[in-house]
C-alpha cells in the first residue's frame, strides 16, 4: 500500500485516511478500513480481463421489460430533478506535458466524462464502467451491471451558457466514483466533467486499452507531487472545456462560472487550483487533507470543506484543515459528518450495498470506511450540500442550507463558518432558484 512521503509542509502533518491511522477512536478504525478498501480498489496486481462491451441499457422514458426471475439491475441513485442527462466521453492529450508518472508513455493523456442537461432522455444510457474496467478496479465485473441515467452523446438541452463543475476523484478511484454527484448537478443545469488521473488508478482508453496505476506500489509517494500534477491535469481540462469549440456540439459553457470539487486528494487538488487559476470561482473539498502550501496571499475565493468525523482532530497533530483554514480569507464553511467515513461522499457506499464489496475486502473494513451512516443518507447529504454550495457561489441563488445546521440534515455539523468577502459571482440565475 502506498505510504505518505516525508516531503510535505511541516505544518501539514502526515495524515491521509487512505494511508494513515486517523483521528478519533471511531476514526482510527475507519481510516484503517478505508485504507484496506482503497488498496483493493487501487490494486495493480489484479489482471484486467477482456470482456464483451456492456449491453446497451434503455434510457429514461424507454425502460426495458423486467426479465422474470432476474433481479433488477443496480442503479445510480436517481437525480432529485427530473431532467434528461447526456454523457459524453473524451480522450484528451496534453501535448505540452510528458506524463510525470510514466514518461515512457509520452504525452499526458486523460479520460474525461462530461454530463450535461439533455434535450431528450431517449437513447442508450452510458455504462457505469465496462466489464473490463470493472475487473481492473473491483476484481470482478459487478460494476459493469450498474445502470446510469446519462444518455450517450445526447443532444444538449436548449438554453444559454451553463456553469461548469469539474470533479477529481480520490487516489486509486475512477472518475465513475462521483457519478451520482455528477448526474445530480447535471440535472440541475450544470455541465459537469469527471477526470481520471492516469496512472493513479486503472483507466480505460478507447479500444479497450487499460492503463493500470503506476504509483500504487509499496514505495513512498509524494502526495504533494500528486496534488501539483492533478492541478495541471485540471487546468488543462479547463483549457479544453472552455475553448471556443465546444466539446459537445451545441453545449455552451459560461467561463465566468466555473467550480471544482473533489474527494480525498482530489478535494485538496480542487482547492490547489482555486488558489492558482483566476477562471475558478469556488472549490469543494470532500474529506481531503492538504499536502501543499497555500499561495502566498492565501485563498480568497469561496471554499467548502465537507469532512467525516474530524471534530475530534481540531488543532491536533493530524489536523491539516485548521492551518489551511487560516489561509482561506473568502467565504468558507467547515462541515462535519460525525457518523460518516472517508468514503461517505462517493458512490462506494451505495455500491457496496447494491453490488457487494470489492474482492478480498472484509465487511468489517467497509463498515469502518463508511461509518455508521446509511448509504441513502450519505448520498442525499453529499448531493444537497454540493448543490447548495455551487448554486450559491456560481449562480448567486438564494438558499439557507449553508447558513447553519439544518433539521433536514441533522447528521451535518457546522464546525466553522465565516462569510469573508461577498460570496459567489455576480450572475443571478433565476432558473436555479426555481429548482431548489
Amino acid at each position: 500500500m502506498p505510504k505518505n512521503s516525508a516531503r510535505r509542509p511541516a505544518h501539514h502533518p502526515a495524515h491521509h485516511p487512505e494511508h494513515h491511522p486517523v483521528r478519533s477512536r471511531r476514526g482510527r478504525t475507519g481510516a484503517v478500513a478505508a485504507a484496506t478498501l482503497l488498496a483493493a480498489l487501487a490494486a495493480t496486481q489484479i489482471p484486467a480481463v477482456a470482456a464483451a462491451a456492456p449491453a446497451a441499457q434503455p434510457a429514461q422514458g424507454a425502460a426495458a421489460a423486467p426479465v422474470k426471475g432476474r433481479a433488477a439491475a443496480p442503479e445510480v441513485p436517481a437525480p432529485t430533478v427530473r431532467q434528461p442527462i447526456g454523457e459524453k466521453t473524451l480522450r484528451l492529450v496534453d501535448e505540452a506535458r510528458t506524463d510525470p508518472w510514466k514518461p515512457s508513455a509520452g504525452k499526458r493523456e486523460l479520460m474525461v466524462s462530461v454530463w450535461y442537461p439533455a434535450a431528450s432522455g431517449r437513447g442508450t444510457t452510458a455504462p457505469y464502467v465496462s466489464p473490463k474496467l470493472s475487473e481492473a478496479l473491483y476484481g470482478n465485473t459487478k460494476l459493469s451491471t450498474v445502470r446510469t441515467h446519462g444518455v450517450v452523446d445526447a443532444a444538449p438541452a436548449s438554453g444559454g451558457a451553463r456553469p461548469l463543475v469539474v470533479l477529481s476523484p480520490g487516489f486509486g478511484q475512477s472518475r465513475a466514483s462521483l457519478t451520482s454527484v455528477a448526474e445530480e448537478l447535471a440535472s440541475r443545469g450544470y455541465v459537469v466533467a469527471g477526470v481520471d488521473h492516469t496512472y493513479e488508478t486503472a483507466v480505460e482508453f478507447p479500444g479497450g486499452r487499460i492503463e493500470q496505476c503506476a504509483i500504487c506500489g509499496p514505495e513512498e509517494r509524494d502526495n504533494g507531487a500528486v496534488v501539483r500534477n492533478r492541478a495541471k491535469d485540471l487546468r488543462f481540462v479547463l483549457d479544453r472545456l472552455a475553448a471556443d469549440t465546444p466539446v459537445v456540439p451545441g453545449l455552451r459553457i459560461d467561463r465566468a462560472r466555473i467550480g471544482l470539487a473533489g474527494h480525498s486528494i482530489g478535494g485538496a487538488s480542487a482547492v490547489e487550483v482555486l488558489g492558482q487559476d483566476a477562471r475558478v470561482s469556488a472549490a469543494a473539498d470532500m474529506d481531503g487533507d492538504f499536502f501543499t502550501e497555500p499561495p502566498a496571499g492565501g485563498v480568497k475565493k469561496p471554499v467548502l470543506l465537507l469532512g467525516a468525523a474530524r471534530a475530534g482532530d481540531l488543532n491536533g497533530p493530524m489536523d491539516t484543515w485548521s492551518p489551511a483554514w487560516k489561509q482561506m480569507t473568502g467565504w468558507k464553511r467547515w462541515l462535519d459528518v460525525a457518523k460518516g467515513g472517508h468514503m461517505t461522499f462517493t458512490d462506494m457506499h451505495w455500491l457496496a450495498d447494491q453490488v457487494g464489496l470489492p474482492e478480498g475486502v472484509p465487511p468489517e473494513d467497509a463498515a469502518g470506511a463508511f461509518g455508521t451512516l446509511s448509504s441513502g443518507r450519505a448520498n442525499a447529504l453529499t448531493r444537497a450540500y454540493l448543490v447548495a454550495f455551487f448554486d450559491k457561489q456560481l449562480r448567486n441563488a438564494p438558499g439557507k442550507l449553508l447558513d447553519g445546521p439544518s433539521a433536514d440534515f441533522p447528521e451535518v455539523a457546522f464546525l466553522k463558518q465565516e462569510e469573508g468577502g461577498v460570496p459567489g459571482s455576480a450572475h443571478k440565475d433565476p432558473a436555479s432558484a426555481r429548482k431548489k
